[in-house]
């Protein structure tokens, strides 16, 4: 007999809601770093949008912040750029991570520095 358990049903987090890095690319130049990130997000409109998206070394130093001017309601996945990031000499991996307007951060997008 299969029993039913009713606390399996009580409301959890909507995740779906976060910001989602869907690929990012790093290219280094003379003058530091670029960045080309994908981002998907249920935007809705200017008071619940992608509104950021920022480049972390493993030890969480912010390294890079790309502002996102704009709700993005019918243009997802979106994919913005940011130049003149500085990476520290000997970096393998940075952490990219989305920011929304209501729910804060999103997951962790691992990049591998060529």
């Amino acid at each position: 007999m299969k029993r039913f358990f009713p606390f399996m049903l009580l409301a959890t987090p909507a995740l779906a809601d976060l910001p989602v890095i869907e690929g990012a690319v790093a290219t280094q130049s003379s003058a530091g770093w670029s960045f080309s990130v994908s981002v998907r997000h249920a935007d809705e409109g200017w008071d619940h949008y992608a509104d950021a998206w920022k480049v972390f070394a493993e030890d969480g130093t912010e390294l890079g912040h790309r502002p996102l001017a704009h709700p993005h309601v019918n243009e997802q996945p979106f994919t913005r750029s940011q130049s003149g990031i500085l990476i520290p000499e000997g970096t393998r991996r940075v952490i990219v991570r989305a920011h929304d307007s209501v729910h804060g951060w999103g997951s962790d997008f691992v990049v591998d520095l060529k």
